[in-house]
């Protein structure tokens, strides 16, 4: 029998090639990896030391595979971007899209391109497009709808952004989008937020300056119907009441819920877990809490509704950086992947065997894709 818990896994890796630890890098995942991308650790030895040509950045991109729960720091062609802190990126499909984000000295070496890597066939490239590019930024969240590439908010490293761009990915253009709204009803200027959508409105969770965080008893949602900004005034947990103001968090979202862990308030690194559903905009603090409180990590969601969560800062006096991996499930996980997950942990060898072998013992094309 299973027993669903939301709680996080440490996810210890089979192997001996592991990314270092490291903070202000990006993760996506699909059903069979989960892909980081960049980051950034100050401290020598742990950040590879004289093997590291980017030092104190890591110029690279790893993947980490469920079924064997292995790590590999994957060989790609083309041109892979310098500006590996505080960037943007999402899963398009097979494609990896990253945006702007900041080299070093931080803040005067940021970008603005829109940089796409085939998981696939590992190879990048630069996306030419056409329209007036956002500044160069970092610290901005952006969200693909219906085709669009939304990128909202970041700082050049000394001037803070309230501006709204978009991308078709279609046709390659960009446009900078001018609400109807005055001047005085535009969001607070801010980096190191998060965006959620519900298909109508873009929503803006938390984020921050250098020298203040966002609360999230109140959320600002762009309308894309009608090209206003508007205010959104959540509900409190019955008991708890909101979520504390944070920058530097992470957030995913499975279907109509938005999920928020860790980050910074200014004060205390967090590593609380918190859901709010858009249709309801209920606040929900869930049992689960980050086995270390981190804030500039990343974490993503798979298509079945699993969060990973890797790296950040996790210690305010040392400043020291994980290399650390967890998962959480969101949802009670389907008939399918309970099963998958028993089966792994029973046979692991199971990786090894050959594609006619693992058929002749019952399993379908798509989960032998998901080992090979």
């Amino acid at each position: 029998m299973f027993n669903f818990k939301c709680v996080f896994y440490f996810i210890p890796s089979t192997g001996h090639c592991v990314p270092p630890a490291r903070s202000g890098h990006r993760c996506v995942a699909d059903s069979n990896n989960l892909y980081v991308f960049g980051g950034y650790n100050p401290d020598f030895e742990e950040a590879g030391g004289s093997e590291n040509e980017d030092y104190p950045l890591f110029r690279e991109l790893w993947r980490f595979h469920f079924a064997t729960a292995t790590w590999q720091l994957v060989r790609t062609e083309g041109y892979m971007p310098t500006e590996l802190a505080s960037m943007s990126a999402v899963l398009h499909g097979n494609n990896l899209l990253v945006f702007g984000g900041t080299g070093i000295p931080f803040g005067e070496n940021n970008g603005n391109d829109v940089h796409v890597c085939n998981v696939h066939y590992k190879r990048w490239n630069l996306l030419n497009c056409r329209g007036k590019k956002p500044n160069k930024i970092y610290g901005q969240a952006m969200v693909i709808i219906n085709g669009y590439l939304y990128v909202f908010g970041g700082t050049t490293g000394y001037l803070y952004s309230t501006d709204l761009h978009r991308l078709d990915l279609t046709t390659r253009e960009w446009t900078h989008l001018k609400p109807n709204n005055a001047p005085s009803d535009l969001p607070e200027e801010r980096y190191r937020h998060e965006l959620a959508h519900d298909g109508q409105r873009i929503y803006i969770l938390g984020g921050g300056t250098s020298w203040t965080s966002y609360p999230l008893d109140k959320i600002h949602a762009y309308n894309l119907e009608t090209n206003y900004w508007e205010d959104i005034v959540t509900k409190p947990h019955e008991k708890i009441g909101y979520p504390a103001a944070r920058r530097c968090h992470s957030c995913v979202q499975v279907k109509d819920e938005v999920f928020i862990c860790g980050g910074y308030n200014g004060e205390v690194i967090l590593s609380d877990l918190w859901k709010i559903n858009l249709q309801t905009f209920q606040w929900t603090k869930l049992p689960a809490v980050m086995p270390e409180p981190a804030y500039f990590h990343c974490a993503t969601v798979t298509p079945a509704g699993c969060m990973y969560v890797h790296g950040g800062v996790v210690n305010m006096s040392g400043n020291r950086r994980t290399g650390s991996l967890y998962k959480v499930w969101l949802v009670v996980p389907s008939l399918l992947e309970m099963t998958w997950e028993k089966l792994l942990k029973t046979f692991p060898y199971l990786a090894q065997l050959s594609t006619l072998q693992l058929l002749n013992l019952g399993l379908t094309h798509t989960l032998i894709q998901r080992l090979k």
